[in-house]
């Protein structure tokens, strides 16, 4: 006994230690610098302020040319912002992230300006011009051309015919002088002239290392091949609007998981208090993985990490149902436990893994903002997996072994109810019958009349503008006041061209107009910072060209198709019965359709945090679903499917699962209802869907899909479906 409780005691301080290690190194880091906590954590331009903008190319370009470009606009980036990046998106695209610039317009500016490069001698005249450069390359070799280890480094230039003509004179009057090389008035390369060069080739020397001499021919190209470069999207956003961002949701995740915190002790007694610590426990190592693997913040990523700490508590909930069922069973608390973890385990790593899907094909489709989010809940999804089935498991037997050992400490489930589920499925085929049908007719008048849903700028094109204003104004106020001046610094002739909507609890706006230019941007900013007294970093303003937003729409619908047919093909592989797989998929698919309604009637906006959520509502639609077949599965592989019909199998199934359905939706409700009140608008926008797709969920998992695949196995003896 003694060595029992010994062992219960090394279990608890060992699991205290960590959860107090993983704490200080989220809050407070590793070393001086704060490495590996929160303040260590990189964040997107929508929490840090900034400008993102994105290039495409204007006719053909070579892959040489855009890499070029690219690599422009990456020294151009750097000189605003150490920490600026800039990556391809697709072939003909470039997209460059500057965080905490101070004036954005000029940024916009400058930015995509062509790039001026120049050769000039001792005296300051120009040379030579690009366009008499065909192209430049990198080269190496040994210095003597023999046996000397010494390399040496060169950029090679291919002149025109035109242009070996006037090198010819120019290092004929040059000999023993520079020719300094300019990229944007500065010198990148100053090479002594040794002799007058006649021919279509000539060589640059004296770099110290192979990626000095591509630099330099990477810069010369630039000059040499110009790419036109237009811009499709960009976002300005403020370093005001992005700390309210990072404060409120904060608070609302601290807010959710002091309440699921609480929740759980109440429902679970001391496997809630294990699962409370292996929480924040989950939630400190969240913080250090995103610093430790710069992984970029983003303010949806934010929602997705909130979001995952609810479905985090899911794999808890089954496992604590499990070990109840085996107390209830007559077996001892020890064995319960173990058990419990044991038959806990397919539906845990099932559930996840589809989840997890979702996340990974966003990850690849989407961009920006959207992977951020996708980022985040796949990382989630894993840590919550280590947490539950082993964090908490420490934590559970530690305090089984230091002695807490009584059966009402974990709860015992002895009476499973008895809701005939299946007999109700006509009323519940039928309220969900209903609901589809509405969708789809209202999309189909929608389309009738020009537009199937609400729109926003990332799907047909224009300026959004977010503005934080010094007081509160009255949408009256914002019609009669505001809006006139935002036409007229724009030159906006039909005023009913602009649309503005007021953020609920605070004094922002969303305005929406034509797609506007630099200059236009400008006024409107002056116009604001004059007449309404806006402070420059309480303006966020986001251009998309209408081309970007079909994209988007279209990515849109391969992002969904292509999760579900890959969660198709895992179930079909996990359950070897293409009837739990087509099931599970309709099953989702009834949930998008009923979301895609309440966007339709509650006229909620459609931009890109949609594609975020219709994928986080499909994985956690078919989470709960598989967590209801697996136990369908477990019963007609044991004595019951001997012992019950059909349906009565998949009754007891409905009904052994139900409290793990109604507890999961609960917590998982309480953290995104939580994000809706005190979260900013774009938060908001995200949560308010959710909710809706997490009842959704939680009711076609029991009622719908159960019901759907009994339709479709009836017709065969309960035998005949056996699982081996």
């Amino acid at each position: 006994m003694r060595d029992r409780k010994g062992s219960g005691a090394l279990k608890l301080l060992f699991g205290l230690i960590l959860l107090g290690f993983m704490a200080f190194v989220a809050f407070v880091g590793f070393d001086a610098q704060q490495y590996g906590s929160i303040y260590d954590i990189d964040l997107g331009l929508d929490l840090a302020g900034g400008v993102s903008i994105t290039y495409q190319a204007v006719g053909d370009a070579s892959g040489e040319a855009m890499s070029d470009a690219k690599e422009k606009l990456r020294k151009r980036a750097e000189s605003y912002s150490t920490e600026a990046s800039v990556y391809m998106e697709g072939d003909k695209r470039i997209c460059v992230d500057i965080p905490n610039v101070k004036d954005a317009n000029k940024v916009l500016e400058e930015l995509g300006k062509p790039g001026a490069l120049k050769f000039k001698n001792e005296a300051g005249e120009e040379v030579l011009k690009p366009e008499h450069i065909k192209t430049a390359e990198a080269r190496s070799r040994r210095s003597d051309g023999v046996s000397s280890n010494s390399i040496e480094y060169i950029v090679l230039l291919t002149l025109t015919e035109e242009g070996r003509e006037i090198f010819a004179e120019v290092t004929a009057a040059n000999i023993g002088h520079q020719i300094a090389i300019v990229f944007d008035d500065e010198v990148v390369s100053a090479p002594v002239v040794n002799s007058k060069i006649d021919s279509e080739t000539c060589e640059i020397s004296g770099m110290d290392s192979l990626e000095s001499a591509e630099t330099l021919a990477t810069t010369i190209r630039i000059g040499a091949i110009p790419v036109e470069l237009e811009e499709v999207r960009s976002d300005v956003v403020g370093a005001k609007l992005g700390e309210k961002a990072i404060q409120t949701s904060l608070l609302a995740g601290a807010i959710g998981l002091g309440i699921v915190i609480l929740l759980m002790i109440i429902l679970y007694r001391v496997p809630g208090i294990a699962a409370s610590l292996a929480l924040i426990c989950y939630v400190a190592m969240m913080i250090v993985v995103l610093a430790g693997f710069d992984i970029t913040l983003t303010l949806p990523g934010i929602a997705g990490m909130i979001l995952s700490i609810g479905m985090a508590v899911d794999a808890n909930v089954i496992i604590f149902a499990r070990i109840r069922e085996e107390i209830g069973a007559g077996t001892n608390v020890r064995t319960a436990i173990n058990n419990g973890f044991s038959k806990a385990l397919s539906a845990i790593v099932d559930g996840n893994v589809t989840t997890l899907i979702s996340a990974i094909i966003l990850n690849i489709l989407g961009s920006g903002t959207v992977r951020g989010f996708a980022q985040t809940l796949a990382v989630g999804i894993i840590l919550s997996m280590i947490s539950s089935l082993g964090i908490t498991r420490l934590f559970l037997t530690g305090f089984y072994d230091l002695g807490i050992r009584g059966k009402g400490a974990y709860g015992e489930t002895k009476k499973t109810t008895k809701l005939n589920i299946i007999g109700k499925r006509p009323i519940f085929f039928s309220i969900s019958g209903v609901a589809i049908a509405l969708s789809i007719g209202l999309l189909i008048f929608n389309a009738s009349q020009g537009q199937m849903m609400n729109y926003s700028i990332d799907f047909v094109g224009g300026t959004s503008s977010t503005i934080d204003l010094p007081k509160d104004y009255t949408l009256e106020e914002i019609q009669s006041q505001i809006v006139p001046k935002i036409a007229e610094a724009i030159s906006e002739t039909n005023i009913s061209n602009i649309s503005s909507n007021k953020v609920v609890d605070s004094n922002q706006i969303i305005v929406r107009t034509k797609t506007l230019n630099l200059e236009e941007r400008a006024s409107l900013t002056e116009m604001l910072h004059t007449e309404f007294e806006v402070a420059e970093d309480g303006i966020q303003m986001q251009n998309i060209s209408a081309a970007i937003g079909n994209e988007m729409r279209r990515d849109a619908l391969i992002s969904v198709a292509i999760a579900t047919l890959c969660m198709l093909l895992y179930i079909w592989f996990r359950f070897r019965n293409l009837t739990f797989a087509a099931a599970s998929v309709f099953t989702l698919l009834h949930d998008v359709f009923i979301v895609i309604l309440a966007y339709l009637l509650f006229n909620w906006t459609v931009g890109t945090t949609f594609i975020a959520c219709m994928l986080t509502i499909v994985g956690y639609s078919i989470n709960a679903t598989i967590v209801i077949f697996d136990r369908v599965r477990e019963n007609l592989s044991t004595g019951s499917g001997k012992k019950l019909t059909l349906k009565e199998i998949f009754n007891l199934s409905i009904n052994q699962t139900m409290t793990r359905s109604i507890y999961t939706s609960l917590t998982t409700l309480i953290m995104v209802i939580v994000l809706a009140i005190v979260g900013v608008s774009a938060i908001r926008e995200f949560a308010l869907p959710l909710i809706v797709g997490v009842v959704c969920g939680g009711f076609s998992s029991v009622c719908i899909a159960g019901g759907l695949a009994h339709l479709m196995m009836h017709k065969k003896p309960a035998e005949a479906t056996t699982q081996k």
